[in-house]
């Protein structure tokens, strides 16, 4: 199995993918058994498409159909449902880690993304809904965000910092964090909290690809990910860091998402191949997956001084890229889109429950 080879480098591979079938069907098992999945990623846009996609929903759809409850209530029981079973099946790969692996994520409403507030109470409760140990709560890493990471690392809610597009927006993240066990140890508390920072990659080069010469298309994701792996281990050699794993804490790991290649020009293995790192995580869509898994390779491993990263982000902003302008409109347009999939989802269900009231 190709998957193994990341395996056996250090590097977590997790599925962005969960729908009832793969459950049901017992596919996600079989990845988690033999091509090495340790967990589990999820998006609005992700259950939209798994409930809209199979008729494996509609019997708890018509159960629900009925009761008082809001359609947001009812998503929350139905994709909770399919995360704790999957949290059950990477239950294993949790206790054998000590918490740093063997995760599977719910993210809060994409309508809170500028309520902080708002945010952590949302956090609050679908941690506590979850009955799991092994469930992180995605929270964007907007500036609202970025404040709510910190507030639920110190109330021990484990989040996974999601829609980050640069170095200085992982950075924030990985302060929050920071900030958040800080004030757990100042407080008497463990600081035995995980979380990871997910660094989205393949939408810059689907950004920019019509806007560079053709020697410079699908880099500038990756270029963006060497930056950020290179802040990433200086984070790890410092001695902020070093000063709270030395009491216990559990280190913040990189993730990258976004790893499927949008250019069907590209190699499909192209982000896979070249973020290959130890102690970092690659969330990787069902096709992507097969396609590594099937005629992947690792050519080599990233390297962490940022050299080549500087140079390459040089080489954009000189052909006209505003590179940290552009790391804020791609946040901004992933929220939107979140959101937009959000009310596709919730609207989907509205219809199934009213095809079921009028049956």
């Amino acid at each position: 199995m190709n998957t193994r080879l990341l395996h056996d480098l250090g590097q977590s591979l997790w599925l962005d993918n969960i729908t009832r079938d793969l459950l049901d069907s017992g596919t996600l098992k079989r990845f988690i058994d033999e091509w090495s999945i340790t967990g589990i990623t999820s998006n609005p846009t992700i259950f939209d498409e798994a409930i809209g996609g199979s008729p494996a929903y509609d019997r708890a759809i018509r159960d629900a159909a009925k009761r008082q409850i809001s359609d947001e209530e009812l998503f929350m029981e139905l994709a909770l449902d399919d995360l704790r079973r999957a949290a059950d099946l990477l239950r294993p790969v949790f206790e054998e880690t000590r918490g740093r692996d063997g995760w599977v994520s719910m993210e809060v409403s994409p309508l809170l993304v500028d309520d902080t507030a708002g945010t952590v109470a949302a956090a609050a409760r679908i941690h506590a809904r979850a009955q799991r140990p092994n469930l992180f709560v995605k929270i964007p890493g907007t500036p609202a965000g970025i404040a709510a990471v910190e507030e639920c690392i110190f109330d021990g809610v484990p989040v996974n910092v999601t829609l980050l597009f640069s170095r200085d927006q992982y950075r924030d993240a990985a302060d929050a964090y920071l900030r958040g066990v800080e004030r757990r140890l100042d407080a008497g508390r463990d600081p035995h909290v995980a979380s990871v920072a997910s660094l989205f990659v393949s939408r810059w080069d689907k950004a920019v690809n019509d806007r560079v010469p053709p020697e410079m298309r699908n880099r500038l994701g990756i270029a963006v990910g060497d930056a950020a792996y290179a802040a990433y281990r200086d984070l790890l050699g410092s001695i902020r860091w070093q000063r709270l794993a030395n009491r216990g804490a559990l280190a913040q790991r990189l993730l990258w998402a976004s790893t499927g290649t949008k250019d069907p020009a590209a190699p499909d293995c192209l982000y896979v191949e070249a973020l290959a790192a130890p102690d970092t995580i690659d969330t990787l869509p069902e096709k992507t997956l097969r396609a590594f898994n099937d005629h992947g390779n690792v050519p080599g491993v990233m390297t962490a001084d940022g050299a080549a990263a500087r140079a390459a982000l040089e080489s954009f902003e000189k052909a006209g890229i505003d590179v940290d302008g552009l790391a804020l409109q791609l946040q901004r347009e992933g929220a939107q889109a979140f959101a937009k999939s959000w009310g596709q989802l919730l609207n989907r269900i509205a219809q199934k429950r009213g095809q079921w009231m009028a049956a």
